[in-house]
């Protein structure tokens, strides 16, 4: 144990003499460092930092069920699922375009439309400046830097703003075929109808009653007296055999057919619904403002990292050259 401890003093009373030693280069070499990290942290061009945050909603729809629980579609923040769907969709080539095209984003962040990889450019561009995190409260954080605190304070909210119209339009392109085909369903079910009561007042005007009332022509045949009302009652029994039991399929179509729209009313009024309503689909909890101070370079922590770095690297560099003349000599 003592020679242990005897052989950690020595290393160390070997290294801090070395040090000593070698303490000119190793200055040298950090003060340099330090002065171009000096240099290169005042000449970074001051970002500033505006976020919004918001809450996804619990539902994106109106239901017409009267087992929907009318709250949870107006009054529910959403939860993990919804809060990662948003998420995605911030980070969505559908919302980044929008931006990019509103704000002119190539000539704001300097990239030659002409250039054969503008695309990626602009892409790694705004990925830079941009950026949406879920915070540990369920919300969204959105995240913009922008050398003009004015300008990335309009993009925080812009974005803001396009989550409804993203969402809608995503939406949209499911909702408006299926509204169609409701739409279709619906007017060719009104139109068997219609052609149903047709037929049904054309056989009416032939004089064929209902089921229920036809039973009494034979009683009033056989009541009448009058050789001319006989005639007539005889001439409507012989129609309504004729015809009865096509109008009463036809009353029963009828009825069938008033049951099955008014049934699918509820799935048409459904999808109506769901096709031409924009919902809002997020809780704005706070909006991004102008920032009054920058948030990026942090300048003292870069002069720090730089200083310590060459200061480690020299030593270590100088470690090395003084083991490698070691082993020339040997």
């Amino acid at each position: 144990m003592e020679e242990n401890r005897n052989t950690l003093s020595n290393s160390t009373e070997s290294l801090i003499r070395f040090l000593w030693l070698k303490r000119k280069p190793i200055v040298i070499v950090t003060f340099t460092a330090t002065v171009i990290a000096s240099v290169v942290a005042f000449l970074l061009t001051p970002l500033y930092l505006s976020t919004a945050i918001v809450f996804p909603a619990a539902t994106s729809s109106v239901s017409f069920s009267e087992q929907r629980n009318a709250k949870a579609a107006a009054m529910d923040f959403g939860e993990e699922e919804q809060a990662e769907q948003l998420v995605q969709i911030l980070q969505s080539s559908r919302i980044r375009d929008k931006v990019i095209h509103e704000f002119e984003l190539f000539k704001h962040y300097r990239i030659d439309i002409n250039s054969s990889n503008k695309y990626f450019k602009i892409n790694e561009a705004y990925n830079n400046h941009i950026s949406f995190n879920r915070t540990r409260f369920g919300s969204i954080r959105i995240d913009v830097l922008d050398e003009n605190p004015a300008m990335a304070a309009k993009i925080a909210n812009k974005i803001v703003d396009l989550i409804d119209t993203v969402k809608n339009e995503m939406i949209a392109e499911r909702t408006l075929p299926a509204f169609k085909v409701n739409q279709r369903k619906l007017n060719q079910m009104k139109k068997d109808r219609d052609a149903i009561l047709k037929k049904l007042d054309s056989l009416a005007d032939l004089g064929v009653i209902a089921l229920d009332v036809r039973s009494n022509l034979f009683q009033a045949y056989v009541d009448s007296k009058n050789p001319k009302d006989r005639e007539e009652l005889k001439r409507k029994i012989d129609i309504n055999m004729k015809y009865g039991a096509m109008y009463d399929g036809l009353e029963y179509m009828r009825n069938e057919k008033i049951v099955k729209i008014e049934d699918f009313n509820v799935s048409y009024e459904q999808a109506e619904s769901d096709a031409n309503t924009k919902f809002n689909h997020k809780f704005v909890v706070e909006r991004a403002v102008e920032a009054d101070k920058k948030d990026q370079p942090k300048r003292l922590v870069i002069i720090l990292v730089a200083a310590l770095a060459s200061f480690i690297v020299a030593i270590f560099s100088l470690l090395l050259w003084e083991k490698y003349k070691e082993l020339r000599n040997v």
